[in-house]
């Protein structure tokens, strides 16, 4: 399979012809940077972990070459930077028990160009070879510009294949915001809490980061336990850790539903939310 950058690359940890690897993924995570779907995507890997019938496959978009750096990775150029944040990501693969990695290597500002539709190009061909039954992507109220660009191109891609080829279910995950104010009857509680030692394994790879001046593994571990603590107020907790998703789903089913209508739908009723409790306990109170 040909991609549009020259050095985008397959890796398929356990030696399996890539068309026959493609084909067994059932979970597929496409994320904007390396380590995003190690963080975001979890609760895909975790199922397919140990699982002959299912199979985690993950597509990179970008090739890390403008990632912060600190300490002995400072003076690390932004090719040394992008090298090494693949070599990374591949070996997350190997941990996880990927069932095919692909990297596209864009840069950023590539990404960000949706209007070229390269990444859309290539994110079709991919669901296409993998037909997968849930994807993980960003959510579309993130506030990371690479994020956004990602998800909406894929949307994009998704709309483009025939409604038998799309996903069933599609989860939009947090990174670079979170999720609890969205209604609990609409956000998706993902389980992540089991193999605790895998996830940090798989977030632990990325020393680049890690050690570099992002503590991704303490962040995240945080999050997933704060989400599940924090969930329910009047109800003990039902899982030690979770991460929260927007259900993506309608809009892969239903082209004419507008992405933005969507998103601020849900923003709206998180006001009108707010707006309810501070006229039935403020108001009073003058």
């Amino acid at each position: 399979m040909k991609f549009f950058k020259p050095d985008a690359s397959v890796f398929i940890p356990d030696g399996l012809a890539a068309e026959d690897a493609f084909r067994r993924v059932t979970h597929l995570g496409i994320g904007a940077h390396q380590d995003d779907l190690e963080i975001m995507a979890f609760h895909g890997v975790q199922k397919c972990f140990m699982s002959q019938e299912l199979w985690f496959g993950a597509v990179t978009c970008t090739n890390g070459g403008d990632s912060p750096r600190a300490g002995e990775y400072a003076c690390f150029s932004d090719e040394d930077m992008a090298a090494l944040r693949r070599r990374e990501q591949e070996k997350a693969a190997i941990l996880g028990n990927y069932g095919a990695l692909v990297q596209l290597n864009y840069a950023s500002a590539e990404v960000k160009d949706v209007g070229t539709g390269r990444l859309r190009s290539d994110l079709v061909k991919l669901l296409r070879a993998t037909k997968p039954e849930v994807l993980y992507t960003h959510n579309p109220a993130d506030k990371h510009d690479t994020h956004l660009a990602v998800v909406f191109t894929a949307i994009a891609a998704v709309r483009e294949l025939e409604p038998a080829e799309r996903p069933t279910t599609v989860y939009g995950c947090e990174v670079w915001r979170g999720l609890d104010w969205m209604d609990d009857k609409d956000k998706v509680p993902l389980d992540v809490g089991r193999r605790e030692n895998l996830s940090m394994g798989l977030i632990g790879v990325y020393d680049s980061q890690v050690e570099g001046g992002k503590r991704y593994d303490l962040a995240t571990l945080g999050r997933r336990r704060a989400n599940a603590s924090y969930f329910q107020s009047h109800e003990t907790d039902a899982a030690e850790q979770l991460w929260f998703a927007m259900d993506l789903t309608p809009l892969v089913r239903d082209d004419k539903l507008d992405v933005g209508r969507f998103v601020l739908g849900h923003i709206d009723k998180f006001r009108a939310g707010v707006e309810e409790k501070i006229k039935r306990y403020w108001v009073k109170t003058r």
